[in-house]
């Protein structure tokens, strides 16, 4: 149990106010059960409740769809006609960057011989009273009017999040031996600063609090404004999936003679009556998380290296269900069929290419830019025994591919050697195309099966999938393309802690 919510006294259509914060793992499969029981009015314990229903889904359902509503089911799995709604929104995730551009005008001269050499200095005041220094100006020689060079902050590190948290500003005068002589300092906030968005100023008196007490006609010793104040948005995974950006999952098996003759026990794609093989282990750890954020579970697969009927002809992209114009199969259990059912007919042979696939999602993904939107989002996962034949070719199917919405997962299965998968993946270096030109963002995944031959299926998937969500961030970010629907709580959630 994690938390439980208020009661709400006779009312058959309750809303709760209780908010319940999860972390969420785009990697794991988060099962989660909601129950819903009636509290007698004399007594709080669960224990002479009765139960009015309960609801069973994942994490990934609730926060690809938003709004989740289903049936509550009584024991025994019977559907009553209570229903329960679930709406998620992210909480924390706020990267925002604000862009800050600071000028001065009449300081206070410090020098005898000279004018002061000012900076400023920016300090989050933390809720322990301790203070934070934020950001330092660079130093303006000789000059009480200084304009100090626009800079860049995330707004977490400039008020944690909290528009209202007081922000104290220092103005110094520079000193070659260190010991910087204090011009004067004022009290703001992000909320305050942000007056200087579109165009307008915001100003403060910058105050010396001796020279306040000490002089009777004090004003001030100069005026701090702030020209311009630009908020840039970075968006988060959260977002893109929230604003309805689907993840097309597509799988490519392959057939090389390599792996053994299907028939034969020792073969990686023998079908045990009662043991899945390593691909379909692979298949399914993946699959499963996938296809929570795939409205239409529908997913194309694919084969190669192998002879297909009729004319047995080499291919290294067939459909497995050998529907050419619809490749896709209903969610992960169709593919299961499906690769079961073709395995009988097909001549395992070779080689082992894989730009072909590459290619053939890429073009997809390339249709998809035409949109200029965040609506869909590739991952290809490759099933292979071997080493690859097509290296260069699958080199600049990859470089290219680093320009579109998408992501490549490479699961090598069995025990062939797999060190030119380590150069795919691009952790070791910067891959490139063989005329020399590199990746655009790291898209490629590779993980050798056996690492996971004792583990659970969710830690292979967790070790695959970690590094999908920010290939989708980098990707949109770096395009400049904003979540689909903004919805209001995206607007308010630069303000939300």
């Amino acid at each position: 149990q994690v938390d439980r919510t208020e009661v709400i006294r006779t009312c058959i259509n309750p809303v709760f106010s209780k908010l319940f914060t999860v972390d969420f793992y785009f990697e794991e499969v988060q099962r989660l059960r909601f129950e819903v029981h009636d509290i007698s009015s004399n007594h709080n314990g669960l224990k002479e409740a009765d139960f009015l229903g309960g609801m069973e889904c994942t994490l990934g359902q609730i926060v690809s769809q938003r709004k989740l509503s289903k049936s509550l089911l009584k024991h025994g799995n019977t559907a009553g006609k209570s229903s329960i709604t679930v709406i998620a929104e992210e909480l924390s995730g706020n990267d925002d960057y604000v862009e800050l551009s600071f000028s001065a005008r009449k300081l206070d001269d410090k020098d005898f011989f000279s004018k002061s050499d000012p900076f400023l200095e920016i300090f989050r005041v933390n809720d322990d009273a301790t203070q934070q220094l934020v950001h330092r100006t660079e130093v303006v020689m000789n000059n009480l009017n200084p304009a100090w060079k626009t800079f860049k902050v995330s707004v977490n590190s400039l008020c944690s999040g909290d528009q209202d948290r007081r922000l104290k500003c220092i103005v110094w005068d520079w000193d070659s031996n260190g010991k910087h002589d204090f011009i004067g300092e004022f009290s703001s906030t992000f909320k305050e600063m942000r007056g200087a968005m579109e165009g307008r100023q915001v100003q403060w008196e910058c105050i010396n609090p001796k020279y306040k007490v000490k002089k009777k006609n004090y004003k001030n010793s100069g005026i701090v404004i702030l020209n311009q104040c630009k908020i840039h948005k970075m968006h988060s995974f959260l977002d893109y999936i929230m604003g309805g950006c689907q993840i097309q999952f597509t799988v490519a098996i392959d057939f090389t003679a390599s792996n053994g003759d299907p028939r034969n026990s020792c073969s990686l794609h023998y079908i045990h009556p009662y043991q899945p093989n390593e691909y379909l282990k692979a298949l399914v750890a993946v699959g499963e998380i996938c296809q929570d954020y795939d409205s239409d579970k529908m997913f194309p697969a694919f084969g190669f290296g192998a002879r297909i009927p009729p004319e047995y002809k080499v291919s290294h992209d067939f459909a497995i269900n050998f529907n050419e114009d619809n490749p896709e199969c209903a969610g992960i259990q169709g593919v299961v069929e499906a690769y079961q059912s073709c395995l009988p007919k097909l001549q395992l042979y070779g080689p082992t290419n894989i730009a072909p696939i590459i290619q053939k999602v890429a073009k997809s993904a390339s249709e998809e830019t035409n949109t200029k939107e965040a609506s869909q989002y590739f991952i290809l996962l490759i099933l292979t025994d071997g080493v690859i034949t097509d290296m260069a070719d699958t080199r600049e199917a990859i470089v290219h591919a680093s320009h579109l919405p998408m992501s490549v997962i490479i699961v090598g299965v069995g025990n062939a050697d797999f060190s030119d998968m380590q150069m795919l993946d691009g952790d070791d270096g910067i891959l490139r195309s063989p005329k020399g030109e590199p990746v655009l963002r790291d898209i490629v995944q590779f993980v050798p099966f056996r690492n996971f031959k004792h583990a659970s299926p969710a830690a292979l998937a967790k070790s695959v999938l970690a590094e999908v969500p920010n290939q989708v961030v980098d990707y949109y970010n770096g395009k400049g393309i904003k979540p689909k629907c903004m919805s209001e709580y995206e607007s308010s959630r630069t303000l939300a802690p």
